[in-house]
């Protein structure tokens, strides 16, 4: 069973394919409400009517390099596993919306994973995308946006070696609340 942060890194890899230049990710971890709610946005390319029926098909793909496509739709059978639902929209040259909710409490839901490594994994990789990160629990809020952080840093890189570990305590502090 994959964990949700594999899943998240999975679903805006396709983001970036897509390339979008802003993607905002926002999480929902709940014991009162039971749920973990997952939305990814972006302004990318985005999908035409055809390949949006298709995309949850596990043997369709726009790749050339395999024939097989198998993240949304593992991600999709995953959250329908637990009682959850899944949901994608999309609009060519406007961007996708993807909403996927887990049953918290289900035995099928899987452990959300390393969310700060996936975070620091994303902003490292891609300098040029803003991501924007918010994640609501039942008692705290942590939102990160990349803007943010580089229109503070200036003419220095946010992909700087110092820049990402001071990045990275400052998610684990956010989510630590």
């Amino acid at each position: 069973m994959q964990e949700i942060a594999m899943s998240l890194l999975d679903i805006v890899q396709n983001s970036i394919k897509a390339l979008a230049t802003v993607i905002h990710i926002q999480m929902k971890d709940s014991q009162k409400e039971n749920v973990i709610h997952i939305e990814v946005k972006d302004n990318g390319k985005g999908m035409d009517e055809e390949t949006l029926k298709r995309v949850t098909d596990p043997f369709f793909t726009t790749r050339t390099t395999r024939k097989i496509g198998l993240g949304i739709p593992l991600l999709k059978e995953n959250v329908e596993t637990t009682g959850g639902y899944f949901h994608i929209e999309s609009q060519l040259n406007q961007g996708t919306k993807l909403i996927c909710e887990y049953v918290k409490n289900h035995i099928d839901t899987p452990m959300m994973g390393d969310l700060v490594e996936t975070l620091i994994t994303l902003i490292q990789g891609h300098e040029n995308i803003q991501f924007i990160f918010e994640y609501v629990c039942d008692d705290f809020e942590f939102v990160l946006n990349t803007q943010d952080i580089k229109d503070i840093l200036e003419d220095v890189s946010i992909q700087e070696p110092a820049v990402i570990l001071w990045l990275k305590e400052y998610i684990k502090e956010g989510l630590r609340k």
